[in-house]
């Protein structure tokens, strides 16, 4: 029997949730998200407390930060539309101070969709917020979303968060050279990881945990990957880098820490350097 708390995708929506409802209630929190815990209740805690996952809370928590600081960063640069592909229960129109005249578009399976506009009738949302029911599988209805997003935007911003690494290289290719059609999705948020760093996340109890939801994307050429679908790379935030910069040290016991600190420099790098977040600009 099947015993794993991660069921199919949206599970880990309700699962990373958790995490963020957690991080509001500390005391140092790095960002404070008070909406998760509505959405995620019950449903969460239970995958929570079930998978233990190592290290999976600090990620996520690094990860929620590290994209909020490369949102405010593309908000700079003119950014008038942002499309979350794979929204999950994200939060961030209700808790970013976003431009009232920005248009915030959600795209996940129906379900989640529910689950928020059910959640969250009562909520007021920073910006325009716009939410669609739809499975990113569907090519032809996926084409047909974008073309009607990009009539509507002059510069828009694409975020992946936590969707590109469950895709297979076909998948991501596909939905890559999608988007790249329409010149006004200028911009583009997604997870990183070193080639070879999907097989090591993918050993042991975590791959016992996320049987449902495996890790499949990690090109063995990164960013020729990327160039050869049309994309290229503007700003990367590796995650153990950021986490330095932010305080919140992985929780890594001493003993490791110190042997981590014995390796040599181009060691110690590589596995700095082995996750991250990057924003890809459209390559003309």
């Amino acid at each position: 029997m099947d015993e794993t708390p991660i069921k199919d995708i949206t599970d880990t929506a309700a699962w990373v949730a958790t995490y963020r409802a957690r991080e509001t209630l500390r005391d140092d929190p790095l960002f404070k998200d008070p909406l998760a815990a509505v959405l995620t209740g019950e449903w969460g805690a239970n995958i929570a407390a079930k998978n233990k996952t190592y290290g999976a809370e600090w990620y996520i928590i690094i990860r929620t930060a590290i994209i909020d600081d490369l949102i405010r960063t593309a908000l700079a640069t003119g950014v008038d539309t942002i499309v979350n592909l794979g929204a999950g229960l994200d939060t961030r129109p209700y808790r970013l101070g976003l431009p009232k005249e920005l248009l915030w578009i959600e795209v996940d399976y129906p379900r989640i969709i529910e689950i928020k506009n059910d959640k969250l009738k009562d909520q007021t949302a920073d910006c325009r917020l716009e939410r669609v029911s739809l499975d990113l599988a569907d090519e032809a209805l996926r084409r047909e979303l974008f073309a009607s997003i990009a009539r509507r935007s002059k510069k828009a911003l694409i975020i992946t968060e936590g969707v590109l690494p469950y895709l297979t290289e076909s998948q991501v290719t596909a939905l890559a050279k999608d988007l790249r059609v329409h010149s006004t999705f200028a911009l583009w948020i997604i997870d990183y990881f070193a080639p070879g760093s999907i097989r090591m996340l993918s050993r042991g109890k975590r791959r016992e945990q996320m049987q449902n939801a495996p890790f499949i994307f990690n090109p063995k050429h990164w960013h020729e990957f990327f160039a050869n679908c049309g994309w290229k790379l503007k700003t990367m935030k590796y995650t153990f880098v950021s986490a330095k910069e932010f305080g919140r040290s992985p929780p890594i016991p001493a003993l490791v820490r110190a042997l981590l600190m014995s390796l040599p420099n181009f060691l110690r790098r590589r596995i700095t350097e082995s996750s991250g977040f990057a924003l890809l600009e459209i390559h003309n």
